[in-house]
């Protein structure tokens, strides 16, 4: 049975301690990470959208000197990150509309834009354009192509969808963006459909 995008919040507040004892702290994600923060300036902006517990990439990115914005839906998870990292800002909120008044150097959407639907995913990029300061860099993970997929979260279903990739260059063209990089299912980074794209000057 088909995992549905409506009970993802839930299942990331109900099983918080479980997600921050079993997410991998090994960095994997590192160098798209660097590709990444190549793009920003000193001291950057970051927007973090689906933050989870900060770890590992907000904490990476905080390393690096820049300031953290995290937005999440589980307030267990918001609660990890402000006792871990109190000097940046951690918001509940769905990345969904959302509306911060305020543009950002770098946008970073990793392991959580895909359990949105195809057209919640659409709509995104006007969120994208909307939090992005000129130059700013863009980062999400996708899947392969289009479809949904179930995957599980300790123990629990969770729906994932992506769209094709011809499409999400359209919709990054739209918005306004360049696509920097991109590689399906980078088997140096655990398998992950990364897109890293930096808006238009």
């Amino acid at each position: 049975m088909m995992a549905q995008p409506e009970q993802i919040i839930g299942i990331y507040e109900r099983k918080a301690g479980e997600f921050d004892t079993r997410r991998s702290r090994a960095l994997f994600e590192r160098s798209w990470l660097e590709r990444f923060a190549a793009l920003l300036p000193a001291k950057a902006a970051v927007l973090d959208l689906g933050c989870g517990h900060a770890e590992p990439i907000a904490a990476w990115l905080i390393a690096q000197g820049f300031g953290v914005t995290g937005i999440d839906t589980a307030p267990t998870l918001l609660t990890l990150c402000r006792q871990r990292f109190p000097a940046h800002d951690w918001i509940e909120a769905d990345m969904r509309g959302l509306a911060l008044q305020r543009s950002f150097n770098g946008i970073v959407a990793w392991d959580s834009f895909f359990h949105l639907t195809y057209d919640d995913q659409r709509a995104m990029f006007e969120t994208f354009r909307r939090h992005a300061a000129p130059d700013a860099a863009l980062m999400f993970t996708s899947g392969p192509a289009h479809g949904e997929a179930t995957g599980d979260h300790a123990g629990e279903a969770l729906y994932h969808a992506s769209l094709a990739p011809e499409e999400y260059r359209l919709l990054l063209a739209e918005a306004g963006f360049t696509v920097v990089a991109h590689k399906a299912n980078d088997a140096d980074c655990a398998g992950h459909t990364v897109w890293l794209a930096q808006r238009k000057a």
